[in-house]
């Protein structure tokens, strides 16, 4: 069995029970799999230096829409609050295909990884022209980056009150239908699964009531996840208290969107009461720092929300909205917006760290992952801590959120390496940029 020794790392960031920090420590990596982990460890594999490093779990990204990377910058849409973007966006979109689909998600994940994400949700809710998920999954194969890939759907158009126009709406027999073939063609429930597949209906604003209860039920018979965007900011409230009468809460409990199975992106706009449902259910939140920014939309009460027990995660949302994939710089800003809301100690660096990388675990029920121990998966990053950017630090491991780099040197998914020395090593890199603007440049047109 392949072995790869990571060796002599200036600190190694456990994530364990007691969070330990080890200094000078290597770490063995056997197959998939963590071996061991210490000092002084042997092997007859490849032997990959740490020294002047940083090695630390690899992060988990769980909010993306990985399709929107080839609309970045859209005039139109850079000064709009959320609804208003959306109105703009949805028409380029609807342009789209699988070639779109597939190289814009090549392009997202790739910038995942060069920014120490070794796992990455996505949550596709629309299919223009014949895109399918298997798209996005396909492209996750090829990099090798970890992927919960979730099967989203909008069924409610423009002419029935909708947000989204009616070309990119679908019928929900048809969406219940191929959230069945998707789960049973790609969903791997096992420890260590490289892929899983999760239901994700887009929003309350663009399904329906009985979508939403069906889905949570074909979710739960499936033994899946759910996902959806949730109280993501003041048009929002407003939508869900004039069109259900209440609040996005409690709209969610009585549909079932509420247990450990479920995650929501946003939750900007939660109320008290809401947290405490969130915490009392185990539900899951990603937070989306950059992009709630981006629109406008606040900043989540997420001091509140793990002071209650709610699990929160990271996520980057789409490189529309934010409109970078770099889930190290969302850490740090996930950190500043705390300090920023509730004071210079509201969060430290190590809590934004923990919350990239165990929080992800927590809310995507991954146990396996997030941590540098011994029977753990090997996904982990390393972080070169000897450049300009830390020139200078006392403390390396809170160089990666105060100053950085924000870029790895290294990064292992399942044992495999698939950056080295800051390159993408799965991926002939500029040739996909070069047909990623290429494609952008045919929508713009």
């Amino acid at each position: 069995m392949r072995e790869v020794l990571i060796r002599g790392a200036d600190v190694l960031v456990t994530m364990d029970g007691a969070r330990r920090e080890l200094r000078g420590a290597d770490l063995l990596i056997r197959g998939g799999e963590i071996a061991a982990v210490g000092q002084g460890l042997v092997t007859t594999g490849e032997v990959v230096s740490a020294a002047g490093c940083v090695v630390t779990p690899g992060l988990i990204n769980t909010h993306h829409h990985l399709y929107q990377t080839l609309t970045r910058a859209v005039p139109g849409g850079q000064d709009a609050l959320l609804f208003g973007w959306l109105k703009t966006l949805y028409p380029i979109w609807a342009q789209m295909g699988p070639q779109e689909i597939f190289t814009s998600a090549q392009i997202g994940l790739a910038e995942l990884a060069l920014s120490g994400c070794t796992l990455s949700s996505d949550h596709l809710y629309l299919y223009p022209n014949g895109a399918r998920l298997d798209d996005t999954i396909a492209a996750a194969a090829e990099l090798g980056l970890r992927f919960h890939p979730t099967r989203g759907a909008m069924s409610i158009g423009e002419s029935a009150g909708g947000l989204p126009p009616d070309s990119l709406v679908e019928r929900e027999a048809a969406i219940l239908d191929d959230c069945i073939r998707v789960i049973d063609a790609h969903h791997d429930p096992r420890p260590g699964a490289m892929v899983r597949v999760g239901v994700a209906p887009c929003s309350p604003f663009s399904v329906s009531r009985e979508l939403m209860r069906d889905a949570a039920l074909l979710a739960r018979d499936k033994g899946v996840m759910l996902h959806t965007h949730l109280a993501e900011n003041d048009e929002d409230i407003a939508y869900s208290l004039h069109r259900f009468g209440c609040r996005p809460g409690q709209y969610a409990e009585d549909l079932g969107w509420t247990g450990a199975d479920v995650w929501h992106a946003h939750c900007v706009k939660l109320s008290g009461s809401e947290i405490d449902l969130f915490a009392r259910s185990k539900t899951g939140v990603a937070h989306c720092p950059c992009s709630n920014c981006r629109l406008g939309s606040g900043i989540a009460p997420v001091r509140a929300m793990r002071d209650a027990g709610v699990l929160v995660a990271l996520g980057v949302d789409g490189s529309a909205s934010n409109d970078a994939g770099n889930l190290i710089a969302e850490a740090r800003q996930a950190m500043l917006l705390q300090r920023v809301q509730n004071g210079a100690d509201a969060m430290s660096v190590r809590e934004a760290l923990e919350i990239a990388t165990l929080g992800g675990v927590q809310v995507l029920g991954r146990p396996e992952l997030g941590s540098l121990e011994p029977g753990k998966r090997a996904d982990l990053a390393i972080w070169d801590v000897s450049g300009l950017e830390a020139a200078g630090v006392w403390d390396p491991v809170a160089a990666l959120l105060l100053s950085g780099p924000t870029r790895v040197k290294h990064l292992f998914v399942e044992g495999r390496q698939i950056v080295r020395d800051g390159q993408i090593t799965t991926l002939d890199l500029p040739r996909v940029i070069e047909r990623a603007n290429h494609l952008a440049r045919a929508l713009a047109r």
